[in-house]
């Protein structure tokens, strides 16, 4: 096992340099040394050796600037390091710390005790490697299923009418998901719903909804019908002890022969219909029907709501994570802000999201979003 690794000594004194290759290479290391600091990066870089004894005094860069430079390289983040030193105070190794050393040999160099720190280095150093190839593993999974979730979310539309939408979630996997299909030649079912939490547990049930409502697999279920659609999913998604996943949705269907929307929603915000009465002046219906979030209690009742659809209607289908934005004086930008953005943004509707992602981005404080961000915009002529 000891073959394996590479240990780098860098020591400007070639007594000490012939002294640790030989005690390490006794113990069956492969050992390379270096006489500088300039030197013993540019071998670390090249060779990216397990562990790395270098000595703190030394001319041109010293052992903490060599250490800083090593451990600011991703490439050599699971290189253990041990500074090699006279000094033996605290402050001094405080120093050493700081600069990320993980351990020090104090000179003159005793054989038994530079085995074992050499031992328990390489130990953390295959630990590290091990912690870091499990979590590129992990995040290729991720991303995998990221991608997957990704593939389940409908084209965008342009016949007989626009739909757009913006899908960002917080982390790789979020709790949005969103769908829109024809029932029939007439009839669009649109709907999007938002998971309590974050991450694949949050992901699962959404998926599962997704394949639930698009296979129409749920029997004996009117999906014209917005709150028996909802009924359904809330008896056949019930929080227990083992599964604190609940979801709000908002669920609709729209008639273009009829021009009538029906919907539903459960603890969602309401959709927002906008319609030009003049070019000046917007109408704006809050499109909200009381009923709790699904999974939260069984026999919640649900109800319907109906609206008839204006010519050249624009509706806005989205999660909270598009309004539940820190501003940078630290106060929340609101439901009532975002709608009132929604009615000043003059652009075509090919390029209206692109603006409101652009406005949410200015006004969030931090660098990412803290919540999965959606938003569906349906024009309808």
């Amino acid at each position: 096992m000891n073959n394996a690794f590479q240990i780098l000594v860098i020591d400007d004194d070639p007594a000490v340099q012939i002294l640790l290759k030989r005690m390490l290479e006794r113990q069956g290391y492969t050992v390379i040394t270096a006489s500088n600091g300039e030197e013993g990066i540019n071998q670390a870089l090249a060779c990216c050796p397990a562990l790395i004894i270098c000595d703190w005094l030394m001319p041109g860069l010293n052992g903490l600037e060599v250490c800083q430079s090593i451990k600011a390289n991703p490439t050599l983040s699971t290189t253990f390091f041990i500074l090699l030193t006279s000094l033996d105070s605290v402050a001094d190794r405080v120093k050493g710390l700081d600069a990320g050393a993980d351990d020090f040999i104090t000179k003159p160099i005793e054989k038994n005790e530079l085995q074992a720190r050499v031992r328990a280095g390489l130990r953390l150093h295959q630990i590290s490697r091990d912690l870091q190839i499990q979590k590129q593993i992990l995040e290729a999974e991720l991303a995998e299923a990221a991608e997957y979730v990704r593939s389940l979310l409908p084209p965008l539309m342009t016949q007989p009418f626009n739909i757009n939408f913006r899908f960002i979630p917080s982390q790789q996997l979020g709790g949005d998901c969103f769908d829109y299909y024809w029932l029939d030649s007439d009839c669009l079912a649109v709907y999007l719903l938002d998971t309590a939490g974050h991450g694949l547990r949050a992901a699962l049930p959404s998926i599962s909804v997704l394949n639930l409502l698009r296979s129409r697999a749920l029997k004996g279920l009117d999906y014209y019908q917005p709150s028996d659609v909802l009924r359904a999913l809330n008896d056949t998604f019930q929080m227990n002890y083992q599964n604190d996943k609940y979801f709000t949705i908002w669920y609709g269907v729209y008639n273009r022969v009829k021009r009538q929307l029906i919907y539903a929603s459960a603890g969602h915000p309401p959709a927002i219909l906008l319609s030009n009465k003049t070019p000046l002046l917007s109408e704006v219906k809050r499109l909200r029907t009381s009923g709790l979030p699904v999974g939260m209690f069984p026999q919640v009742k649900y109800i319907d709501g109906f609206c008839n659809v204006e010519k050249n209607s624009i509706l806005y289908i989205f999660s909270d994570g598009v309004y539940e934005l820190t501003q940078a004086d630290g106060t929340l930008w609101n439901l009532d802000a975002f709608i009132e953005m929604l009615i000043n943004l003059d652009y075509p509707v090919k390029y209206k999201l692109d603006q409101v992602l652009n406005y949410l981005t200015n006004i969030n404080a931090k660098e990412s979003f803290d919540d999965d961000l959606s938003i569906i915009e349906i024009k309808f002529d």
